[in-house]
């Protein structure tokens, strides 16, 4: 969990042109990839990418010029490394949904954490397949839904609770032999009232939790 030294704060007035910059998907994983796994050069992360290294080397030049990445210590003088300047990146969502550009910008960032949250999974299914995580890590993992009604205040209450509960275990577990990197996920999306008679979205239904799917 990121401390305040760790994180950066975007305001959509005054850095707009960092978002816009930072919206572009590739520019997103290519951030993500140098939070999870540290510095990395160019060309190791065109081979993670699938793209090329003129490619990822010009979009990291321009998440650089935007200050989310910096130059790394080499290992040698041949290729330049990087590494992300903060472990998180956040933004006041009332703020952000008040112009139609920062919008924009704020709906392709949420869908990059979609697809994160995809491949996460994927990930997750083959390394237990694969038995490459020990059985006590089976009970504990997972992903559950629920669709409470809340008013304002409890749901900012909810995420404050959260992100504190969070950083303090991480503060916790950060020297344990036996901690892995976990990814988590939260959202609380709140939902219009249909109208009356109209059908119900596929969203508005929840999936069945992992205790209703393994019962």
């Amino acid at each position: 969990m990121a401390n305040k030294e760790q994180k950066r704060v975007l305001d959509p007035e005054q850095d707009s042109a960092a978002l816009k910059a930072l919206a572009h998907p590739l520019r997103i994983r290519l951030l993500g990839l140098l939070r999870q796994d540290g510095p990395a050069t160019a060309s190791e992360l065109a081979v993670r990418t699938g793209e090329s290294s003129a490619s990822t080397s010009y979009h990291l030049r321009v998440l650089a010029k935007h200050a989310f990445v910096a130059e790394a210590e080499h290992r040698d003088g041949r290729e330049r490394r990087w590494q992300a300047v903060h472990a998180l990146t956040s933004w006041n969502s009332t703020a952000m949904s008040s112009s139609p550009g920062s919008r924009v910008v704020l709906s392709s960032l949420r869908k990059r954490q979609v697809e994160h949250l995809e491949a996460s999974l994927i990930q997750h299914e083959a390394d237990t397949a694969d038995g490459l995580l020990d059985q006590e890590w089976g009970e504990p993992s997972g992903i559950s839904d629920w669709m409470p009604r809340m008013t304002p205040e409890s749901l900012a209450e909810l995420w404050e609770v959260f992100e504190g509960k969070l950083e303090e275990l991480t503060a916790r577990d950060a020297g344990a032999p036996r901690a892995v990197q976990v990814v988590v996920f939260a959202a609380g999306l709140p939902l219009a009232p249909p109208a009356p008679g109209a059908a119900v979205p596929d969203s508005a239904v929840p999936a069945p939790t992992d205790a209703e799917a393994t019962s």
